[in-house]
């Protein structure tokens, strides 16, 4: 399975927060090292897992949820 990598910029697009906010406040707190995210290569930049990054915006979500706005 291929996972989709994206910048601060792409998932701050993707997601609608700020770079910022994604930096400062999801980073280490929300999004994990290794789990969320990586630096590949032992560099500064950092990558999201887009398909984890979404699993953990949907943890707690469900269909009725979804479908009824609760």
């Amino acid at each position: 399975m291929g996972f989709t990598y994206l910048t601060t910029a792409e998932l701050s697009a993707a997601i609608k927060y700020d770079k910022r906010v994604i930096r400062e406040q999801l980073k280490d707190s929300v999004l994990f090292e290794g789990i969320h995210y990586i630096r590949p290569f032992g560099g500064r930049k950092i990558l999201f897992i887009w398909e984890r990054v979404e699993e953990e915006m949907l943890n707690g979500v469900t269909t009725y949820s979804l479908t009824n706005g609760s």
